[in-house]
């Protein structure tokens, strides 16, 4: 939700347009900015309410704003948007302590957050076992592999060669498309008055882990992702003239790199204006295969703004009891390795969120997750697929609707640019389920199954004047299996508002999955020109069963 029209770290679809012809004096904006708290607070800071213009949309969220232009346009009121968002982050930061406290596996960290500051930084620097073994097993594989050999982070080394990327800003934000090992390095001078003094490196947030030399020497390592990295450079090794950076970094899947804001990029000490880092840097990709390494535990101190409650605390609470009409929520990605809790997740902080309001239900309208990552040549079971089937889920609850984007995502880029038509959907969906307007809001969806001798029949809602393989005659996306609960690509045929679905090599089918992977191909609509959801008719465990 917080990708803006025009920021710099984004830019969506025809950005420059969507600016200059932002003049809607009748929508209002209001952006609460970042904060975070262990405990509840009654106060925030913002900027205040702004007539939406030229001047004031850039930085405001694009999928809030083009939703709230299609409600203006069509129903002819006014509308004021207040926009409390934090990209990358979990659910559970969203949501109440007393709404977690019944969700056992969060007690501990929600205690956690009663500790003082000493207790925290004791517990931070601490690793458990599976995460310690995790750090070993990436050192003892970068040595295996040679990565560290090439003398690549030794003071003097030639780099002239290299070729250059921007920091901050993550290697897919440059078209760099590239999961395993990277080398980035940078010259700097530093001042005279500063030889003799203790340094302080900053990087900001890496993804996924570094390792970092300063002239030669060793600094600092960290894992995890959205874990500032902060060094101290002794004294004793500053030289006059030229001192090197070097980084070693690996990133195991989506994005990578040194991302986050340029103030948190720098080299300083204790009493002088800090050196900024940004700008160009020299790198060198490395020939690692980051698959062979073992799924990454959760780390301790990571990403403070994801600890339970804090952002309820600091970014909802404050908001209390100021009357709305109704949430729109786009987040999921974070806790797609929890997918199965996910589904307990999501509807404590709906429900959470309606008691607290005092407003009844009001309507809570989501985004389902896009399509993003490689596409896969078989099926496959990927953690995005269950997240989003427990998204679906909420639908189970009142006064609900869910914006469907499994075909407007980008497989390189986690934050996709078409967020107009993001804006629409979820705009339908008001006017549908808020409003009353008798209009289709959403694709087909998922109603029943009926085993036909060697063929499975689908039943779907939301047809709409008729089901459509959508650029194609035929069908894609959908997958059988037989009691060996492995799937096969299947043939699928329309007939009326139903699909038949079957592949001659499974006789006895009992499952049957629609657009279940992280990227899938697909192209089931109904007349309306919206997409299906992606389904399965099994409820065979998967893998995030048990992640917590």
């Amino acid at each position: 939700m917080e990708m803006a029209v025009e920021a710099e770290w984004g830019k969506i679809d025809n950005s420059k347009e969507e600016v200059a012809n932002a003049n809607y004096p009748n929508i209002r904006l209001f952006m609460v900015d970042k904060a975070m708290a262990n405990t509840p607070k009654d106060n925030f800071t913002s900027s205040g309410w702004k007539e939406c213009s030229p001047k004031t949309i850039s930085e405001f969220s694009a999928v809030a704003y083009l939703f709230g232009r299609k409600l203006h346009k069509d129903l002819n009121v006014p509308i004021g948007l207040i926009e409390t968002a934090w990209g990358g982050t979990v659910v559970e930061a969203w949501t109440s302590a007393n709404a977690l406290k019944n969700i056992s596996e969060f007690v501990d960290e929600i205690d956690d957050l009663k500790l003082n500051q000493q207790e925290k930084r004791e517990k931070e620097l601490t690793y458990n076992k599976p995460q310690k073994a995790w750090i070993d097993e990436v050192n003892e594989k970068l040595s295996n592999a040679g990565i560290l050999a090439h003398g690549y982070n030794k003071y003097g080394y030639n780099s002239e060669n290299w070729e250059t990327l921007e920091v901050p800003k993550t290697w897919e934000d440059q078209n760099i498309k590239f999961d395993g090992v990277m080398w980035v390095k940078k010259d700097i001078t530093i001042p005279a008055e500063w030889q003799g003094k203790d340094l302080t490196l900053n990087l900001g947030p890496i993804n996924d882990f570094d390792i970092t030399w300063f002239n030669g020497e060793q600094v600092g390592s960290k894992p995890g992702v959205g874990m500032f990295r902060t060094y101290n450079i002794p004294k004793e090794l500053l030289k006059d003239g030229k001192n090197e950076i070097t980084v070693l970094i690996l990133d195991i899947g989506n994005n990578g790199g040194i991302y986050g804001q340029p103030e948190n990029v720098t080299i300083s000490y204790s009493e002088g204006e800090p050196i900024s880092l940004v700008g160009k840097w020299k790198y060198k990709m490395e020939n690692f295969d980051p698959s062979i390494l073992s799924h990454p535990p959760n780390w301790p101190g990571v990403s403070q703004q994801n600890r339970p409650t804090v952002l309820y605390n600091g970014m909802i609470k404050p908001l209390l009891p100021y009357g709305m009409r109704g949430a729109i929520w786009y987040q999921g990605e974070s806790n797609a390795d929890r997918a199965v809790q996910y589904q307990k997740l999501f509807k404590a902080l709906i429900n959470d969120w309606r008691e607290v309001w005092g407003q009844g239900d009001f309507p809570f309208l989501f985004v389902q997750l896009a399509n993003f990552m490689s596409i896969k040549s078989e099926p496959s079971d990927e953690p995005w697929a269950h997240l989003r089937e427990a998204q679906t889920m909420a639908l189970e609850l009142p006064n609900t609707g869910m914006a469907v984007t499994i075909d407007i995502g980008d497989e390189i880029d986690i934050h996709p640019k078409n967020k107009q038509d993001v804006g629409k959907r979820l705009a339908l969906n008001a006017l549908a389920v808020v409003y009353g307007d008798d209009i289709p809001y959403s694709g087909p969806m998922y109603k029943s199954m009926k085993v036909e001798e060697s063929k499975i029949r689908i039943q779907f809602d939301h047809t709409n004047n008729g089901l459509k393989a959508k650029g194609s005659s035929e069908l894609k996306g959908f997958a059988i299996a037989g009691a060996d609960k492995k799937f096969v690509w299947a043939e699928a045929k329309i007939e009326g508002d139903e699909v038949v679905v079957w592949n001659s090599k499974v006789q006895n089918p009992i499952a049957v999955r629609y657009a279940w992977a992280s990227n899938p191909i697909c192209n089931l609509y109904n007349g309306a020109d919206l997409p299906a959801s992606p389904f399965r008719t099994d409820d065979w465990k998967g893998l995030t069963f048990g992640k917590k």
